[in-house]
């Protein structure tokens, strides 16, 4: 017994009349006919008497129509629960951000959020993207905002924007004086890197084109995950960085930076869930919120090269080494 041979069973007490009742249930009267005796020789019992003109339900039959009705009205009942739970913007959601994201977009964000869903209590967590990973796929987290693609299969992933990465260069260094920054032979061994940070430290090494990183000075090692001490390290001439768009928009100096020339390299930003994450307003007006936060720069449509991660070797080298 299904819920739809309930329906077909309703119809024709209602329409009285097999090509009707198929037309409103939008199958065929065969289809429906063959379904109404499937039903009949489950139960063991006719719930039509088929000799009458026009369609008439047998005694029995009265009873298991009127009892067909009862499930279907909780049967509608639950879906309309289950849309309505989709369409909320109510309850808490955890949502975790990269670490080189999360500073310069999330004050922005929850600003621009709690005017579009003000019954809604958002927790943040700031976290690196094998973290991330992994608390979206275990049911940890919610929803993460982080740069993609994964390659996970049972994660879903809806592109919010592109940021692109600009150069942050020393004071006095050769490019200084350029409108756009070319990456240098020498300069490849100056590239400073974040701890831990294993999808932004492969995404500089493809742009980079080279495979390994190493070491800028003999006599000391860093183990930092902020871009702002990465930034800081740059203005005392200890190396250079790649580092994106978001994290200069507010830089009083603007010869520090310099953007890349076409094509520029870019980060997917995406919202990422587990592929059972239902609440699709929620990821729409998130996205909105998000995109609307953006300087208009970012919001333009370029030449761009977007920056793989998932797939470097150097990424899968440094996560194996982990969980080894």
């Amino acid at each position: 017994m299904t819920i739809q041979q309930l329906r077909y069973i309703v119809a024709l007490d209602e329409h009285r009349h097999f090509a009707k009742a198929a037309e409103e249930c939008m199958v065929t009267q065969p289809g429906l006919t063959i379904q109404l005796k499937n039903l009949e020789d489950e139960i063991g019992m006719k719930i039509f008497d088929r000799s009458k003109v026009p369609l008439k339900p047998t005694g029995a039959g009265e009873e298991i129509i009127s009892r067909a009705r009862k499930v279907l009205r909780e049967a509608d009942a639950i879906r309309d629960f289950v849309v309505n739970k989709k369409n909320d913007l109510e309850g808490t959601v955890t949502i975790g951000v990269i670490s080189t994201l999360s500073p310069y977009l999330m004050p922005l964000f929850i600003k621009a959020m709690a005017l579009v869903a003000p019954n809604m209590h958002f927790i943040i967590k700031e976290m690196n993207t094998g973290q991330l990973m992994h608390d979206v796929e275990s049911g940890i987290i919610d929803i993460a905002l982080m740069a993609t693609p994964t390659g996970n299969g049972n994660l879903k992933e809806y592109p919010v924007f592109y940021e692109p990465f600009v150069a942050y260069l020393y004071p006095g260094h050769p490019m200084a004086q350029q409108p756009f920054y070319k990456m240098q032979l020498q300069d490849r061994p100056e590239l400073l890197f974040l701890q831990s940070e294993y999808c932004y430290n492969a995404q500089l090494l493809d742009i980079c084109n080279i495979t390994e990183h190493g070491k800028v000075w003999d006599k000391f090692s860093y183990d930092i995950s902020s871009i702002e001490t990465l930034k800081n390290l740059v203005r005392a001439g200890l190396g250079f960085a790649i580092v994106p768009q978001l994290a200069v928009v507010n830089e009083a100096d603007k010869s520090l930076f310099k953007p890349f020339a076409d094509p520029v390299p870019v980060r997917e930003i995406s919202l990422v869930v587990a592929d059972t994450f239902s609440r699709k307003l929620l990821l729409e007006k998130m996205s909105e919120c998000i995109y609307s936060c953006l300087p208009d720069d970012l919001k333009k449509h370029t030449a761009y090269k977007k920056i793989r991660w998932n797939d470097s070797p150097y990424f899968i080298k440094a996560v194996s080494s982990l969980k080894g």
